[in-house]
């Protein structure tokens, strides 16, 4: 959370950001060991939500609740904002596209550049978790792991049953495009006609979390891990063959 910005916020909130990816950097951090590059995000989704398209188009129309570009409720629709204010200020939100969206896109599109240029082909894995329950989204708890592809259009078919395959087992519930099919960034880079493929995994934090959703859990992070490291494996050599 900037300093410039902290102070907008409701204290109780700040103190408590509960709509966030936490401890998925960690979760993920034996990548770079098998040779992927890991892009991580910095800003908090309640500054300016970097996967949502920049101009706030909604991304369903299923009726859940869907938060903004730069959002003014959390998911339950409780006011983040001290002054309570019910929208943010378009020349705010230019600022913070400025400043927050547009370099992160860019440093993701610069990267998928030089991979291609090099490889030929390249992967956009883009790493979500959220609670199990949000009810303002799905009155039941979320599946274990939801793999999206944007109804099969971010990414090869082959890649999508590699990886749900590779995701079952260990009694975990897996879910393909439902009720997530992968946001702005899955829908915008993957381009498998051009050899750009992207895949969006959401899971929820209990798959390496404690009960609780506060603290990561190493035990359960070490089992879910392994399940990503074959996964990597087996689609590195889809990629490479």
């Amino acid at each position: 959370m900037p300093q410039d910005l902290k102070g907008d916020f409701d204290p109780e909130k700040i103190s408590d950001q509960d709509d966030t990816d936490w401890f998925v950097d960690r979760l993920y951090d034996f990548a770079p060991g098998m040779g992927i590059t890991l892009l991580t995000a910095k800003v908090s989704r309640w500054v300016i939500d970097l996967n949502r398209t920049p101009d706030n188009q909604p991304l369903y129309s299923d009726g859940r609740v869907i938060t903004g570009l730069c959002p003014v409720t959390d998911f339950l629709g409780n006011p983040l904002y001290a002054d309570k204010r019910t929208a943010v200020e378009q020349s705010e939100i230019e600022r913070r596209k400025y400043f927050y969206f547009y370099p992160y896109h860019r440093q993701i599109l610069l990267t998928l550049e030089q991979l291609k240029d090099e490889f030929g082909k390249v992967l956009l894995w883009d790493c979500h978790s959220i609670r199990r329950m949000v009810p303002s989204i799905r009155k039941v708890p979320f599946p274990d792991l939801i793999l999206g592809d944007a109804d099969g259009t971010s990414a090869s078919p082959g890649l999508s049953e590699i990886t749900l395959r590779n995701l079952e087992g260990d009694n975990r519930s897996v879910a393909h495009n439902e009720p997530f099919k992968g946001g702005y960034i899955t829908r915008h880079y993957g381009k498998p006609a051009e050899n750009i493929h992207a895949l969006q995994l959401e899971m929820s934090k209990v798959n390496y979390m404690d009960d609780g959703e506060r603290n990561y859990d190493p035990a359960r992070a070490d089992r879910i891990r392994e399940k990503l490291k074959r996964n990597f494996e087996e689609i590195i050599n889809t990629l490479m063959s």
